[in-house]
């Protein structure tokens, strides 16, 4: 009851922000144009925590780790590479960095080529375990991020400027077209972890015990995995990185709610995200005036509440 309870709770509280954070300025003369620009921003920010929420929660499962997020695979430091790269090989305006929606698909694919191309290699040993994986996934990423910092160094400054809004969360330069399209892959995404969540229940009681009662945990890790790199390259690409918000989101939602399955969680932390982001950016437009950006407080927040984790799970 209890849970059935906050769930309303957050549903009505996210219903609230986003018809607040829509309405805010809007008249009979303008409101035309007003929500042309809002709604796919509210949709985008929408997108954004439901994809980074819960990439974040079915993560931590096949990990069997709560304080572990996506992030740490290197997934957004690839995307960020990729764009510079095009940019450096391809000029700022090639075909391929201008229009929106081929941007993210070419970078979309170069992220599922590179998870398919690691997990090929990785699963093909008998004593692989995820931890190898975590570990690899630090290097790439640290490898990525010094290119990334290395090419931006080189390249014009002009060419500079049409690729630093996506290495940095924003949600004042949304694409309507690349939100309305990611409606597709996300929902789709969403629907497969729906399909797979009484497997990532069993597998939440740990590898040995899901392998005892019958679940092929490899296959599952590999499949799961594919649909995080996709739901990372959606929300990277609607908003950019952001690198605490899932692992803030799902502590939260597991401390709210005492419960396993992840059909409940996905939803319960999808809502907590949407709740949080939203009102997040409400914040920074209305009460900072712009002063700063969502990125620098989730960042603050959230590199607060993992040191937060880590000393909790010291002490205990």
């Amino acid at each position: 009851m209890r849970d059935s309870l906050r769930v309303t709770l957050l549903i009505a509280g996210c219903l609230a922000i986003i018809a607040w954070f829509i309405g805010q300025g809007l008249t009979a003369d303008n409101y035309q144009f007003f929500l042309s620009r809002r709604i796919p921003k509210v949709l985008a920010i929408i997108l954004a925590a439901v994809a980074i929420s819960a990439s974040s929660l079915v993560f931590q499962t096949i990990t069997n780790n709560r304080i572990l997020t996506p992030s740490i695979l290197g997934f957004d430091s690839l995307y960020l590479m990729v764009q510079v790269l095009m940019v450096v090989i391809l000029g700022s305006t090639s075909f391929w960095v201008v229009h929106a929606m081929s941007n993210f698909m070419l970078s979309t694919a170069v992220m599922i080529g590179f998870s398919l191309l690691l997990f090929h290699f990785y699963f093909k040993r008998q004593d692989s375990n995820v931890f190898t994986l975590l570990l690899i996934g630090i290097v790439c990423g640290s490898l990525f991020s010094s290119v990334t910092g290395f090419l931006t160094m080189l390249v014009d400054p002009n060419e500079f400027a049409s690729i630093q809004s996506s290495m940095f969360a924003s949600f004042n330069n949304v694409n309507a077209k690349l939100v309305y399209w990611s409606l597709i892959p996300l929902s789709l995404c969403l629907a497969i972890l729906f399909y797979y969540a009484p497997k990532l229940d069993v597998l939440w009681l740990g590898i040995d015990n899901a392998t005892s009662l019958g679940v092929n945990t490899k296959q599952l890790t590999q499949r799961i995995m594919i649909l995080i790199t996709i739901m990372i390259a959606i929300s990277t690409a609607l908003v950019g990185p952001v690198l605490f918000f899932g692992l803030i989101t799902v502590s939260l939602t597991r401390e709210m709610f005492n419960h396993y399955q992840h059909r409940f969680l996905i939803i319960a932390s999808s809502l907590l995200a949407v709740l949080l982001l939203v009102g997040g950016q409400w914040c920074v437009e209305k009460v900072l005036a712009f002063d700063t950006t969502i990125s620098v407080i989730i960042n603050l927040v959230g590199g607060s509440y993992f040191l937060f984790l880590l000393l909790r799970n010291r002490i205990n």
